[in-house]
């Protein structure tokens, strides 16, 4: 279940990662991630069984955990390139990611070379069952493991510099992905160490081995996490204050009606029409804000425009200290002396004013007198 969890969730972030390349073809940083994410999502399949044995079975035994590994490199290399490509100097990131690519290389060549090397009945075993006596073995499974290693540690001390200067959510992530990178790390020296010791012929106990590929199996997908923490976290945000829009906007509906009446010109665009042509619009996620706001900028303009009508109002003491009940029933009276073309006095008095200087303040005063004005 883990399993298929964790591929879906790469499968995903390749989506995500392949759309925004393709709006930013030419970030560096981005391509790095896609590279990185995509050479994960390929190595994924190789580790089922069923993939596995087609696959050994057409080319030849170990063909599949050869390019599985040669998979994994390419996925560390890519993250360092990520790091290097971030860098304040991009010309010396551009130079030392082209330099990085000469220790995987020669780590590809030795793994491909220890494999053929290794007999055909010593190839598809895994690390735990693998007969590290066998040369090709030993050199395949130390020098995978050195260079994953080398390149995780990179990423690692990148990651913990980049900790100290972020906040929020891209602190959390950037941290989950450090914890995970230091599993790695460790299980990887871990893994070398164990590997020297069972080709000198040492024995290692089962559940030691058990265990550093435990660390291997709770790191993996705390990595993903990490990774996709921030983005999910700022989609979260986004939905919550898509959310409270939408509700703000239906709780101003009895305002806005009443003078959207009265004042029709007011409005900013056309209200839509219905049917099934408003759906895209209602969909994107964007259209609840423009709702919201013109919403609130159409208020404002009709309370505006009916403030020589509420003259009244200061007979009855300091506007900002009245009710909303009081304002809404003299709102009503100035609406219908509007609409009977009354003479009105050469002053004016506005209502649910902010009490503060930020859109927030207006809209909670709006708000007020709207409930007031649908309770009446």
């Amino acid at each position: 279940m883990l399993t298929i969890l964790l591929g879906t969730v790469l499968l995903v972030a390749l989506l995500r990662m392949t759309h925004q390349i393709a709006k930013a073809p030419h970030d560096r940083p981005l391509q790095a991630v896609t590279y990185c994410i995509l050479c994960a999502c390929l190595s994924f399949p190789m580790g089922l069984r069923s993939v596995a044995g087609d696959v050994d079975g057409m080319v030849g035994a170990g063909t599949t955990k050869l390019v599985q590994n040669v998979l994994l490199l390419g996925t560390a290399y890519w993250l360092m390139c990520f790091y290097l490509q971030s860098a304040s100097d991009p010309r010396s990131g551009r130079r030392r990611a082209r330099i990085e690519v000469i220790p995987l290389l020669v780590t590809a060549v030795v793994i491909t070379a220890a494999t053929l090397a290794t007999p055909r009945a010593a190839r598809t075993h895994v690390y735990a069952t693998a007969d590290m006596r066998v040369p090709g073995v030993t050199v395949f499974y130390l020098a995978a493991g050195v260079y994953l290693t080398y390149a995780l540690a990179m990423a690692l001390w990148w990651t913990l510099r980049y900790v100290r200067t972020t906040h929020g959510p891209l602190a959390v992530g950037l941290r989950l992905v450090a914890l995970s990178l230091a599993c790695m790390v460790g299980a990887g020296a871990l893994r070398a160490v164990l590997a020297l010791v069972r080709a000198g012929g040492g024995t290692v106990p089962p559940v030691v081995i058990t265990s550093v590929k435990l660390l291997l199996d709770l790191a993996i997908p705390l990595f993903v996490v990490g990774v996709i923490y921030p983005g999910a976290a700022g989609r979260l945000t986004a939905l919550r204050l898509r959310l409270r829009h939408r509700r703000t906007y239906r709780r101003l509906t009895p305002l806005w009606t009443a003078l959207h009446a009265a004042f029709p010109e007011n409005a900013l665009h056309q209200a839509p029409s219905g049917g099934w042509r408003d759906w895209p619009a209602r969909l994107n996620p964007r259209g609840a804000h423009r709702r919201y706001y013109r919403r609130v900028v159409e208020c404002r303009d009709g309370l505006v425009r009916l403030s020589p009508h509420l003259a009244p109002l200061a007979e009855a003491g300091p506007v900002e200290e009245l009710p909303p009940g009081v304002v809404a029933g003299h709102l009503r009276r100035a609406l219908r002396e509007y609409a009977a073309g009354t003479p009105v006095p050469a002053s004016a008095v506005g209502v649910a004013l902010p009490r503060g200087d930020s859109l927030d303040d207006d809209v909670d005063q709006l708000l007020l007198l709207s409930e007031a004005l649908g309770t009446a």
